[in-house]
């Protein structure tokens, strides 16, 4: 802990990365009764504070590594650090990107003087043609959050805190493989041990919660890819080894509340940043309203990067009210009789409905799927509800279910045939590649029908697509193995209530 101690104070970042500001939250604070500090590593010359590690670990580097060149793997911000810290010290940098990685980022490390290299349909397939090029060219790989120099690195932004706002009673920092938290952690606690350091995490990419919870680092099937920049199927080991001493607590925060904090964020700042760098305001959010008790007069938060993809923005703001609870999504069974419509809107009242999809069912009763703008948060919708159900309108509250969130506001409008008899209905991540839809065909062959397909991009590197497929008992076997070949991400929904209700 000495040496990195060492390693923080005397870290080679300045080169290239700026001194950020640390700014106070004026709004943000008044809402919750704290003052609220944000890092500004948005601010840094590729937008995010991965070049501190990647120039820090670079510039430690002998004179003939520097010859041979590096080479790292990585999809976005680590891969510009590394890129403009070769062209800084004149290296050679080799990137290894997964071919799914947009043309933003890859063009970004190209006009840095970076050699690309586009392989494998994901991260880990990159990252094994990565250590087999460092291996055969004798290029030194860098890693991105597991390697002490840049460890030490980011370390530097938990210095920078500290000296800018002494006062801190609670670092808030976003996980993903563990270097950023580890750094700061290992400098707030040598400096400052009263502070408490608090990791936050996507719910879908919790990694260090799982690996803190069961004391070994443990390897997730699969990650959400909202939050990209943190998108980790495991913690990185060194990163591990420090957050078992040096880290207070990790929260994690869903996609709505990603998205809410991104608002916060823009409002008080005017900064748009990417999910992950949202991920302190999140947790500091949701950590306060969980624990009331808590007694912070000063807490800061790094927003750790700003790289995200134009086109998201449509989604990040149609999450963002729900993420804030300031709307509800219901699902609400109204008899077809004179009046009943009536009586529906008498009982909203006054208050904005956000969105109304409404399809004829049957003679004698409709379903509405309906948004509602709230005042109030969670009381209200309680509320609202209630009376819904006072006047005999039975009510499903939709507001934290994904399927309907993500596809049934977008399909409302009919059911399926009454000639389908076994329609199975999945929620399937689709790899943004050419022949995604090709290999999904190919492999269901012909044996089975699709009953229902609907997709959605979402600015991301997956696509996600919903489909039902008509799978009688005698062809279960071969569904199964389908599923099986196909080798995507699924969730299955044929139980899902929002399914049942409009589909």
């Amino acid at each position: 802990m000495d040496n990195l101690i060492r390693n923080i104070l005397t870290a080679r970042v300045y080169d290239v990365a700026e001194r950020t500001s640390l700014d106070f939250m004026p709004r943000l604070s008044k809402n919750l009764n704290t003052n609220i500090w944000i890092k500004r590593e948005d601010t840094q010359p590729v937008f995010s504070f991965k070049i501190r590690g990647a120039y820090n670990c670079i510039y430690q580097l002998n004179t003939e590594a520097r010859r041979k060149g590096v080479i790292c793997v990585s999809a976005g911000n680590h891969a510009q650090g590394v890129a403009l810290s070769g062209q800084a010290l004149g290296i050679d940098t080799t990137i290894v990107m997964p071919i799914t990685a947009p043309a933003l980022k890859v063009q970004a490390c190209q006009a840095r003087g970076a050699n690309v290299v586009l392989y494998g349909d994901n991260f880990d397939d990159a990252s094994e043609y990565a250590l087999r090029l460092a291996n055969e060219s004798g290029k030194t790989f860098i890693h991105p959050f597991n390697d002490w120099s840049v460890i030490a690195g980011q370390g530097t932004i938990g210095k920078e805190m500290i000296e800018q706002q002494p006062d801190l009673d609670a670092i808030f920092v976003p996980v993903g493989g563990g270097g950023l938290i580890a750094g700061v952690a290992s400098y707030i606690k040598f400096i400052a041990p009263h502070c408490k350091v608090i990791g936050v995490e996507p719910v879908e990419s919790a990694s260090m919660k799982e690996a803190l919870l069961k004391n070994e680092r443990i390897k997730l099937k699969q990650v959400g890819t909202f939050a990209d920049g943190t998108a980790v199927k495991q913690i990185g080991e060194n990163p591990f080894e420090i957050a078992k001493t040096l880290v207070d607590d990790i929260i994690c925060v869903t996609t709505d509340e990603i998205c809410a904090a991104m608002k916060d964020i823009f409002e008080d700042t005017r900064a748009i940043t990417e999910p992950s760098g949202a991920l302190g305001v999140a947790g500091i959010k949701k950590y306060l309203a969980e624990n009331p008790e808590c007694k912070f007069k000063n807490i800061g938060n790094v927003l750790s990067g700003a790289n995200i993809n134009f086109d998201r923005l449509q989604y990040v703001a149609e999450r963002t009210e729900l993420g804030e609870g300031k709307e509800a999504l219901l699902a609400v069974t109204i008899q077809e009789e004179p009046g009943s419509f009536l009586n529906f809107v008498n009982v909203i009242g006054q208050r904005h409905i956000t969105e109304f999809n409404y399809r004829y069912s049957t003679d004698r009763q409709a379903i509405v799927y309906v948004g509602i703008h709230l005042q109030h948060g969670k009381t209200e919708k309680e509320e609202v509800i209630k009376a819904l159900e006072s006047h005999k309108l039975a009510v499903t509250d939709l507001s934290d279910n994904e399927l309907a969130k993500l596809h049934i506001r977008h399909m409302v409008g009919g059911k399926k045939p009454r000639t389908i008899k076994h329609e199975r209905l999945l929620r399937i991540i689709f790899p943004q590649q050419p022949n995604a839809l090709f290999k999904f065909l190919t492999t269901l062959n012909i044996q089975l029908n699709i009953t229902l397909f609907h997709y959605r991009n979402h600015g991301s590197d997956y696509g996600r697509a919903l489909v039902g497929i008509n799978v009688p008992p005698e062809s279960e076997a071969f569904f199964q193995e389908f599923l099986s070949q196909l080798g995507y991400d699924y969730i299955e929904e044929t139980d899902n209530p929002a399914y049942e209700l409009f589909l």
